[in-house]
């Protein structure tokens, strides 16, 4: 398959519950290595944005909190949305690059 012919992404069958990655090797070794720590980091995203309440967190509130980056975070974000267990509130942030952010709040 040639590179006009690859997807996107390369998702692992179980995503979102594993990473996923662009079929370029450095994404693929990136997704393998966050593999084993995405659920925990997963687990306490949510934490996090439940006990912020309707006020909610953006990822890099997330981060902050988390003590990690927040390239390491935003997927894990990503992820919860895409599992249903948060949402995006319509509210923005400025984060830490004085864009505006998507704040998220838990849905159950």
């Amino acid at each position: 398959m040639d590179g006009s012919q690859m997807p996107m992404f390369a998702f692992a069958a179980s995503y979102p519950d594993c990473p996923a990655s662009r079929p370029v090797d450095t994404s693929i070794e990136a997704a393998e290595r966050i593999e084993e720590r995405a659920p925990d980091i997963r687990d306490r995203a949510l934490s996090i944005i439940r006990s912020a309440g309707v006020m909610g967190a953006t990822a890099d509130e997330v981060a902050e909190r988390l003590h990690l980056t927040v390239l390491s975070v935003r997927p894990r974000i990503s992820e919860l949305k895409k599992m249903g267990l948060i949402c995006d509130s319509e509210v923005r942030r400025t984060n830490r690059s004085g864009r505006r952010a998507a704040v998220m709040v838990a849905v159950r």
